[in-house]
């Protein structure tokens, strides 16, 4: 049986405006200034502050916008042609302070367009007479090689691709024969198939010597026993005392793993971090400041000014002329809007960074990671009076310039235990401390996890060994074994 009834209920919804304040808000400094790039070029109303143009007030801006973009429901004589011109002789933006000069102009350095890794290892080769077949095998080795300088395929499987790529029919031992001359160019351990051949190939351009032999002789018969550090196994195995042995380890170390790394024409893109805030120390007092690419000064442009001018002047207004008109006020509200969501992700992120700041004052004051006080994004929320999620926003991806150097800000942000007091500590606190007693201990006989619990027991953190593990673990420390020296 079919019924129908009534049914009331509460949703919350985000308009579009929200949603892409939202998005702005995440967006770190050099994406941000991405965005304003687009924006400035789909939206022909907005123009940079930089122009030398009339500035549209917009002190009255209105938020309702369910109908803004919605060409069929607006009538062009509704429009107030009014609410969008400005008599005012000083814009707005003028008024507003930057970390920018007015003459400041930004410079950028041109990328050297260089020689690609591939390239030059394809230069080297070319000085080599090989005969075709040879060439092609070799051209093609050069084209596996990876951004370390490995070439991390079996032989099998490259003389399957030379067959089915290039139709060149071989066998493995030619391969192999080929691997020895691509294996001799530089630098020192490129195409090797895995980081013990590697080694080996840079070992043996070595001047020889009784350190250099013995290198050598371990990394071919006992690679895996040097890669756990059981000195003891390789003392007696290879017959040497602690010292020949302690001299041929430090030949191995001083070998380069990655030899591609090495490359100084290697063009590869580096991320550059854009700070987006700044902390000083002014007489003892944190100052805080939003980085001025943050804060661009915008206002709406002179040519539209001028065609709302004439359209408010114009007596007899044709079908063509509202079409314009309807056009115009669509993207002065797009403008509009952009212009109030850029001030608003302004206070947003200065407000927010100033709470996490005056929260972790003694951290700031004194550099030291031990003062740390433990931060959920809700302890800042609370504070703010926003949502957590703008404060996951702010924190993601964003970066603050402080006298110790430039930190990610979700860094500042940790979780909280118990010290024996029942005093609520950072576990970057414990982390730091479980740092400092790693690197001070007797490298002869590196502490294991259980030792590393009772030590931090007895400084007043009592922790389990899996979560000193855990910890160790994100500090990217090994276990105590790997830690070993001699």
């Amino acid at each position: 049986m079919l019924k129908q009834h009534l049914q009331f209920k509460l949703s919350q919804k985000l308009s579009p405006q929200q949603i892409q304040l939202m998005k702005l808000i995440q967006l770190p400094t050099q994406a941000f200034e991405q965005r304003l790039k687009q924006e400035l070029e789909e939206n022909p109303a907005l123009e940079s502050g930089k122009e030398e143009s009339l500035d549209y007030e917009n002190d009255d801006f209105d938020n309702e916008y369910d109908d803004n973009f919605d060409n069929e429901k607006i009538d062009a004589e509704d429009i107030n042609v009014d609410e969008y011109l400005s008599d005012d002789e000083i814009p707005e933006y003028r008024l507003q302070a930057n970390n920018y000069s007015s003459d400041d102009e930004e410079k950028t350095v041109p990328y050297a367009a260089g020689t690609t890794f591939h390239q030059y290892l394809q230069d080297q080769l070319n000085t080599y007479r090989l005969n075709e077949q040879h060439q092609i095998i070799a051209e093609f080795l050069i084209g596996s090689v990876d951004e370390s300088g490995y070439i991390r395929r079996s032989t099998s499987d490259i003389v399957d691709d030379l067959a089915f790529t290039q139709n060149v029919f071989t066998e493995e031992q030619e391969v192999e024969k080929v691997f020895k001359v691509v294996q001799s160019l530089d630098p020192a351990g490129v195409c090797a198939r895995d980081l013990q051949e590697c080694l080996l190939i840079q070992l043996e351009r070595k001047e020889p010597s009784a350190k250099i032999d013995l290198a050598i002789d371990i990394l071919q018969k006992s690679f895996e026993q040097f890669t756990k550090k059981h000195y003891s196994k390789l003392i007696q195995k290879h017959d040497v005392t602690e010292e020949e042995l302690k001299e041929a380890i430090h030949e191995i170390e001083r070998l380069n793993p990655k030899p591609g790394g090495s490359y100084s024409g290697n063009t590869k893109s580096i991320e550059h971090v854009v700070p987006d805030f700044t902390i000083r120390i002014v007489d003892g007092e944190l100052e805080l400041t939003l980085n001025g690419r943050n804060a661009p000064q915008l206002h709406v442009s002179k040519e539209y000014n001028n065609m709302l001018e004439g359209y408010k002047q114009a007596k007899d207004k044709s079908k063509s002329q509202k079409d314009a008109v309807l056009f115009i006020k669509q993207k002065l509200d797009a403008a509009k809007w952009f212009i109030e969501a850029i001030k608003q992700r302004q206070e947003t992120l200065f407000v927010t960074m100033g709470t996490i700041m005056e929260y972790q004052e003694e951290y700031f004051l004194t550099g030291d990671e031990r003062k740390l006080k433990p931060m959920i994004l809700k302890d800042i929320a609370d504070r703010i009076g926003m949502d957590v999620s703008t404060v996951s926003r702010v924190a993601n991806s964003k970066y603050v310039d402080t006298p110790y150097g430039t930190k990610l800000i979700k860094e500042l942000f940790s979780e909280a235990m118990k010290n024996e007091q029942g005093e609520d500590v950072s576990t970057r606190e414990i982390k730091k401390i479980l740092e400092t007693v790693i690197e001070s201990e007797n490298k002869r006989k590196p502490l294991t996890d259980d030792k590393l619990a009772a030590l931090l027991k007895e400084k007043g953190y009592p922790i389990a060994r899996r979560t000193v593990a855990k910890y160790r673990e994100q500090l990217d420390i090994p276990v105590a074994r790997l830690r070993k020296q001699i």
